[in-house]
């Protein structure tokens, strides 16, 4: 294979069929499968790539697998080390458990603890050091380096770009006639794989990357611009700052375009792949959907394949996710009742409630940091309607009893 200084000129795609052998029978050949509702609502052809039901939920195991198998007798047995936000690290961790290789993995301080967790099972010893990615990938060489560890990046090594291709090499394995491929973007790593895999299979396949509006490292790079990076995304997995160079070398000559996404775009993605594919995957995993909603003219009539590409979300903040997006659609509002404080008066309101089909969820008084006159209160409640205009027929109920209410949900933007 070819080597790193030249390897985005180089890499071809004999490497990744090469990367395909390796991976064949010990990786999971996640389905590819059309998406008939988002398809239907969204006005293109969709076929998703479910990465996340890999054994570890994320396509990392490709990469990491591919490296792991070509390390000599006495690399293994002196062990290998990597840096990882979190799906990298169980790539490497549960591969190299299998195959008899230590591994060390250092992890940002603030790794959601599932993918720690998840890390430490497979045997890898987990160090957490350093706020980003970039402190633990300088802790993790110097670490590596006193002790002879190899090192395996997570995404700007010639064999782990090789095996995230064989994403593509499956995706059109399965779907020949695909037009479109929208790609994640942290690192570079899949989508520079997957670009030389599919432009040689199909040389007029657009292949388009997706990042986070907070974390436009890539986009900066191949456009030239200099947007803030920073701030805490819900697509943690491709919150890189320094995205690396043979991967940005082969995305300028073979991707097509890379936009942006934001987080309203990736929380409303990852609650319509729960809500309607009933799969579940972090944000990274949504930002290909991401975009095709936030930009819905821009794909019309297109047959594109989509790579979920990991299924390690956080439980709590799912459920914000969820939570959250069930307010922007108006099935969940806070409200603000001003009301006499007097017996029988929230018996009233929730009356008044019931009738009109609501539920509530939360309720209390607000007596004390109130404006409002001794002998009255602040009541604030959470009901669930179902969708805004229920919720407007709601509070027209409400006013109608002479309640003056203030209403908060989530906003289009927010």
């Amino acid at each position: 294979m070819a080597g790193k200084t030249d390897l985005a000129a180089t890499l071809t795609l004999d490497d990744i069929n090469r990367a395909a052998k390796v991976l064949d029978g010990a990786v999971v050949r996640t389905p590819c499968d059309r998406s008939f509702t988002l398809s239907h609502d969204l006005g293109l052809e969709i076929w998703l790539k479910f990465e996340n039901l890999q054994f570890t939920s994320s396509y990392k195991e490709r990469g990491a697998l591919v490296r792991l198998s070509a390390l000599s007798a006495s690399e293994r047995k002196r062990g290998v080390i990597a840096m990882s936000a979190g799906n990298h690290a169980q790539g490497v961790s549960y591969h190299a458990g299998r195959l008899g290789i230590p591994a060390t993995i250092v992890m940002p301080e603030g790794t959601p603890a599932v993918k720690a967790e998840n890390t430490k099972r497979w045997g890898a010893t987990v160090i957490l050091e350093g706020k980003t990615l970039e402190d633990a990938a300088r802790f993790a060489h110097a670490y590596g380096e006193e002790r002879g560890l190899v090192f395996v990046h997570p995404f700007d090594d010639p064999l782990v770009i090789a095996g995230q291709g064989t994403v593509a090499l499956e995706m059109l394995d399965a779907v020949p006639d695909l037009d479109t491929l929208i790609v994640p973007v942290g690192g570079g790593g899949l989508i520079a794989g997957m670009a030389v895999a599919a432009k040689a299979l199909k040389p007029g396949i657009e292949v388009i990357g997706v990042e986070a509006a907070l974390y436009p490292s890539m986009y900066n790079l191949v456009k030239g611009t200099a947007l803030p990076v920073r701030g805490d995304t819900l697509a943690e997995g491709i919150a890189v700052a320094e995205p690396g160079t043979i991967a940005a070398g082969i995305i300028e000559r073979l991707v097509d375009d890379i936009v942006l996404v934001s987080e309203t775009d990736l929380e409303r993605a990852t609650f319509a792949l729960l809500m309607i594919e009933k799969t579940v995957v972090e944000g990274a995993g949504a930002a290909g959907l991401a975009a095709v909603m936030a930009d819905r003219s821009r794909w019309r009539g297109r047959k594109a394949g989509l790579v979920l590409t990991g299924g390690n979300i956080d439980p709590r903040l799912l459920a914000s996710v969820l939570t959250r997006e069930l307010a922007r659609e108006g099935r969940l509002s806070r409200l603000t009742i001003d009301i006499p404080d007097r017996p029988g008066e929230l018996s009233r309101v929730s009356a008044v409630l019931g009738q009109a089909g609501a539920n509530i969820v939360e309720v209390y008084h607000q007596r004390v940091f109130t404006d409002l006159p001794a002998r009255g209160t602040e009541l604030n409640l959470v009901i669930e309607t179902r969708d805004r205009s229920h919720l407007e027929a709601v509070l027209a109920q409400l006013e109608a009893k002479g309640y003056r209410v203030v209403v908060k949900t989530g906003q289009a933007g927010g």
